[in-house]
């Protein structure tokens, strides 16, 4: 055989297997098509089934004295990005989604409708599935008084799990009973605010970091300022975290009927209690009583159906999922009363417009309320502010909305839900009544800018600019590159200590204080909602509902519909939704917890990075904005 008769073999060999190879995917490609359209047919009648009769509320087949499954799947949130189901169904077909969200007030809603429903005999919480954060703290005792009271009315209600997060269990323990998997294990750590700080890494880079401040406590830049947290943040920090760790353990500890200081000890020894249990974490959290059997997933089943009776297959219990109940308590309103409407600003404050839950972009939140100032129908308005803060001139465009609503004769109620700070504070400053939890996470009155500059760096590999420009400022248009001018640094700074002059102002005209004593507590300071009545920064403690009877009750209004200001999702809509969830429930097996891997964590928390950057958008670059209490 030639040479060349033989690289002709080799060649066509190559090619062959390579056309073998691209044909095999795209013969699995469309084999995921094709099962997706049966999963997609496989559950359109059941979902068909729930989505007969009016917009508003859903048929939903329900045994008698079953079990509603409080089984929440994604991260607790006031206010939940609206996705698109078919785009969900897809991103599950190919293992790759976003992290879902449950809202708190979802969770409520189904909570008190089972209280009184006679076709709920109890509530199962499976909670492995629900995320938080610290600064979630106030939701998460928002549900755990709800099923306290739940409770009242004789039902009992059982938590089972593999496991459970220090977030979960604080649910869990208002539980008549809690199982946990004879592997599984609760770990109890504590609340604590850990930042990376990267000013070595920057001048090692030779990266040009340009800060623009106004306050002691504005510690949203020391990780590009310092190498570690400084004094006056860790006062402050410690000061919001030990009330939340205070609250976590007396819930906890009251739930259970456990002795002052018990969740403490549990966290701080749980060393020497492993030693005594060999090491078992499961017989640990047993023997301090946190949990009260360990059990496998067949004895809680087992379990399950002796309290609450078999199914119809007979292999599990009798129940019916929150989602599907949820979906059968939405009634609508009287359409006769006069309306109390809950507009909410959920997210960091962005310039402009943004989707419902991703962020609470300026336009589309003044745009809501200058909807409600309009509507003769409206006659109380309540901002739910769950923030951190943002754009100062997307907050200020919001409050002006705020004013314009009061001008015109009806009172607003600012609701702070767990995180109300900076941009959130500005927000909510002009209300007539500022209503806080405990726990929200407040103040953070302070201004910064911030941005970078690679001059140095871009010179290490032989870049530069040079050019000539009209004006001393001209030069600002190389920036990035090139250098920042000192004129325009000088412009920055003087723009930011004007913009927390104008937020001293806005505070002090809103809360009837002086700008002197508004500033000893500004000054970016991070305060708990406890200490922020003391301080004359909120007016009353309570929930989110009693900031809705308070607006009601400065309206003078005694019977009153509550609307939320947030587009109703169409039979349509609503199918496709049901459609995806059902899917992913029936034939995805696993939750949440357990469907992202390694890889897809990494993408997401680049995405996440992204996100972050791209919502500082302020035209005037100045942010009002708590980066730790996030």
């Amino acid at each position: 055989m030639s040479e060349h008769e033989s690289h002709f073999s080799v060649w066509g060999f190559i090619k062959g297997f390579a056309k073998l190879i691209i044909g095999m995917l795209l013969m699995l490609q469309g084999l995921i098509g094709l099962v997706v359209l049966i999963l997609i047919v496989g559950v359109m009648v059941e979902v068909t089934n729930g989505i007969a009769g009016s917009e508003d509320k859903v048929s939903v087949s329900i045994p008698d004295e079953a079990a509603l499954v409080l089984d929440p799947n994604g991260v607790l949130v006031e206010l939940a990005e609206d996705v698109n189901p078919l785009e969900v169904l897809r991103e599950e077909a190919y293992g790759i989604s976003e992290p879902t969200q449950v809202e708190v007030h979802d969770l409520v809603r189904v909570i008190r409708a089972a209280k009184n429903d006679k076709r709920i005999k109890g509530i199962v919480l499976d909670l492995g599935a629900l995320g938080a954060s610290p600064s979630s703290a106030s939701k998460l005792h928002y549900v755990a008084s709800e099923l306290a009271k739940f409770k009242e009315s004789g039902k009992k209600v059982i938590a089972v799990g593999d496991y459970y997060s220090q977030d979960q269990y604080l649910l869990a323990a208002n539980a008549d009973e809690i199982y946990m998997n004879d592997y599984g294990n609760l770990f109890i750590y504590g609340y604590g605010s850990y930042g990376t700080y990267v000013k070595s890494l920057l001048e090692k880079l030779k990266i040009t970091s340009h800060v623009f401040r106004v306050g002691t406590f504005k510690s949203a830049v020391e990780p590009f300022l310092r190498d570690d947290m400084s004094p006056e943040a860790k006062e402050a920090n410690i000061g919001y975290l030990s009330v939340l760790w205070r609250d976590y353990a007396a819930s906890v500890e009251k739930a259970r009927g456990l002795p002052s200081g018990a969740v403490e000890d549990y966290a701080n020894n749980l060393g020497a209690l492993l030693e005594s249990v060999d090491g078992d974490l499961g017989k640990a959290a047993l023997k301090a009583g946190f949990v009260d059997e360990l059990l496998s997933r067949a004895e809680m089943n087992e379990k399950l159906m002796e309290s609450f009776g078999k199914s119809k297959d007979g292999k599990s219990f009798k129940k019916v999922s929150f989602k599907r109940y949820l979906t059968s308590i939405d009634k609508p309103n009287d359409t006769s009363a006069p309306n109390v409407v809950v507009i909410t600003a959920a997210g960091t404050i962005i310039d402009g417009e943004a989707p419902t839950g991703r962020a609470a972009g300026g336009d589309t939140i003044a745009a809501q309320l200058r909807k409600a100032r309009e509507d003769d129908k409206i006659k109380a308005v309540v901002l739910r502010v769950d923030s951190p803060g943002g754009s100062a001139f997307a907050s200020d465009i919001i409050r002006d909305e705020v004013l314009a609503i009061k001008a015109a004769g009806k009172p607003v109620v600012a609701s702070m839900g767990s995180l109300a700070a900076s941009g959130g504070y500005w927000i909510s400053a002009a209300a007539d009544e500022i209503w806080a939890a405990p726990t929200t996470i407040t103040g953070s009155i302070g201004i910064f800018g911030y941005f970078n500059t690679f001059e140095n760096t871009a010179a290490e590999i032989g870049v530069y600019v040079d050019g000539v420009g009209t004006t001393d400022l001209s030069p600002i248009l190389a920036t990035g590159i090139g250098p920042l001018p000192a004129s325009a640094a000088d412009i920055i700074q003087q723009s930011t200590e004007n913009g927390y002059d104008r937020f001293l102002t806005i505070v002090g005209e809103g809360r009837g204080l002086d700008k002197e004593y508004v500033d000893s507590v500004g000054q970016g300071r991070v305060w708990i909602g406890e200490k922020a009545i003391e301080l004359k920064l909120v007016d009353k403690l309570g929930t989110y509902d009693e900031a809705i009877e308070a607006a009601a009750k400065l309206a003078g209004l005694e019977k009153y519909d509550v609307v939320d200001m947030k587009e109703k999702r169409t039979t349509f809509e609503m199918f496709l939704s049901n459609l995806s969830e059902t899917t992913i429930a029936k034939f995805g097996g696993e939750k949440q917890r357990r469907t992202e891997g390694a890889v897809a964590k990494i993408v997401r928390a680049a995405e996440k990075q992204a996100e972050f950057f791209a919502e500082f958008n302020d035209p005037n670059a100045a942010y009002a904005r708590c980066l730790t209490c996030e």
